[in-house]
């Protein structure tokens, strides 16, 4: 992972932000030698939101589970044929 200085961040913005899209490396912000920010190209960033969504789904769902908050079979596809129209 590169690090820069948030001051170097502020002159050298467009040559950071072309190395980033270039090499998808993520980049680490400083400032006073202390981390503050990464960048992230979108690419990266969009596909980690979407890990985490589905992350979040599947944790969502395992607590349904051990709530007791199911259905069976046959109801969610009554559920879903209600749903769809």
């Amino acid at each position: 992972m590169k690090v820069e200085l948030v001051t170097t961040l502020k002159r050298r913005a467009t040559e950071i932000l072309g190395d980033l899209a270039e090499n998808q490396e993520p980049v680490m912000i400083t400032q006073h030698g202390k981390p503050a920010a990464y960048l992230l190209d979108v690419e990266t960033f969009e596909a980690m939101r979407n890990r985490i969504e589905l992350l979040e789904g599947i944790a969502r769902g395992e607590q349904a589970i051990e709530q007791g908050r199911t259905v069976s079979h046959t109801e969610a596809k009554k559920r879903m044929k209600r749903w769809l129209g």
